[in-house]
């Protein structure tokens, strides 16, 4: 059991029915009155965040959220499909569960499949990965322009921020986490 009292960053339980986790705690112990727990709790399969104070002895059933590390094949339609490396196993996934950073994702990339009680909630893409650039406009000699952007497309459709030095077929590093453009490649 999770008793609340013990509650430490990135700790998962279940509490009515959801899977939650713990983002923020803090044990208060007011001058006058019973300590108390005060907490932001991120539901780990919808994304919502709340706040919530708990009595220090309240206990929860731990929740094992299973991460499994799977290659995507391709996509099929709506159905993405993601291969098991240990069995060989084909796992179909819908387009809902995959989250706004799988643009940067290409086929044969190994991304951490993230499921509950064997209910697959989300995907994690690798946090840094090498894209080709594949449509930019050019950049001009002498045109220096310190912090200056433009808009490049990637070789999966993705659109991000590049400087101006970066041509057609030059390879970038993403972090997938924010979109942003670290470095050539």
């Amino acid at each position: 059991m999770v008793v609340a009292g013990d509650f430490k960053n990135g700790i998962t339980f279940e509490m009515d029915g959801n899977v939650l986790q713990v983002v923020e705690f803090q044990h208060v112990k007011p001058g006058k009155g019973a300590a108390f727990v005060r907490t932001k709790l991120r539901n780990v399969i919808t994304g919502a965040v709340t706040e919530k104070t708990f009595n220090p002895t309240d206990k929860f059933p731990p929740a094992v959220v299973e991460r499994k590390e799977m290659v995507y094949s391709y996509n099929d339609g709506d159905l993405y499909y993601f291969m098991d490396q240990e069995t060989f196993d084909m796992i179909p996934l819908n387009a809902d569960k995959l989250g706004d950073n799988f643009k940067f994702v290409k086929e044969n990339m190994i991304c951490r499949v993230v499921s509950f009680k064997g209910n697959v909630f989300a995907v994690e893409p690798p946090i840094f990965v090498e894209l080709e650039v594949t449509d930019t406009e050019p950049g001009f000699k002498g045109d220096t322009a310190t912090g200056t952007t433009k808009p490049a497309t990637l070789e999966t459709g993705a659109i991000v921020k590049v400087p101006l030095f970066i041509d057609i077929g030059t390879k970038i590093r993403i972090d997938t986490r924010t979109g942003e453009y670290l470095e050539r490649a």
